[in-house]
């Protein structure tokens, strides 16, 4: 692992932001990154993500192990490389996941198999490989198993206070912390008024779990709160009447 010296330095637990390039050590090719223009070179831009600087909890088991570790070592604003064996990457690839399936499985989810396609075949991701008379031999394995992985990377920041912290584990676990109303009391209990949006969003219902665990695990938390405002609006004023215009035809001549 190669570092360039910095002052500021990251541990597990700690609540970061940070840029990687990532690729496979054998072929050097990437194979996910934090940059758009990278993304786009390589041909594996997906405009469906969004690439920017990822929030992580240090630790957290986001990521895979081999970099989780190298986090841990890391220093702000330091340009790092690391090599990832597979055991502390995707894993070993295992053979007794590659098998050999029935075409008219695939013909029953209407789908008509090509090598090197991404399938899921009851409920079972994986990678068509070969596909011969009446068969399609499938890879069951995670992606990158049996492969190394070598990140480059840099922590752009390490949030410092806890009203940041809360913000960082809010944007890392619900994607966002825009509109969030956040209040800290006696250093571990935590107040999070919501937006109206996660009052109807199902993403909130699967995700606030994982911020509290996170809360606890990045903050020491003891005591989340989570609180719905539903405030009456205020009636609008009540306008006087206009007074009524008299004609001049109206208007009573003096004799």
């Amino acid at each position: 692992m190669t570092k360039e010296s910095s002052t500021v330095t990251v541990s597990k637990g700690d609540i970061v932001h940070v840029e990687y390039n990532a690729y496979i050590a054998e072929s050097g090719m990437l194979f996910d990154t934090t940059n758009a223009d990278k993304a786009k070179e390589a041909e594996i831009f997906n405009e469906n993500l969004t690439y920017k600087p990822l929030p992580l909890l240090v630790g957290g088991g986001r990521v895979f192990p081999g970099l989780d570790e190298a986090l841990a070592e890391a220093k702000v604003g330091e340009l790092t490389t690391v090599e990832i064996p597979p055991e502390k990457a995707a894993g070993a690839r295992d053979p007794k996941l590659v098998e050999n399936i029935a075409l008219r499985e695939f013909f029953r989810q209407e789908i008509r198999p090509e090598i090197g396609m991404e399938v899921n075949i009851k409920n079972r991701p994986g990678i068509v490989t070969a596909i011969t008379a009446g068969r399609v031999r499938v890879d069951f394995n995670r992606r990158l198993a049996g492969k190394s992985l070598k990140y480059h990377f840099k922590v752009l920041s390490k949030a410092q206070d806890d009203e940041q912290k809360v913000k960082d584990i809010l944007e890392m676990d619900y994607g966002t912390s825009e509109n969030f109303r956040i209040t800290i009391k006696d250093g571990s209990s935590v107040c999070i008024v919501l937006p109206d949006v996660c009052k109807y969003d199902q993403k909130w219902l699967l995700t606030k779990y994982k911020i509290v665990a996170d809360l606890r695990e990045g903050l020491n938390a003891g005591k989340v709160s989570f609180v719905e405002e539903y405030v009456k609006p205020a009636e609008a004023p009540k306008e006087e009447p206009a007074p009524e215009e008299i004609s001049p035809e109206e208007i009573p001549q003096e004799e």
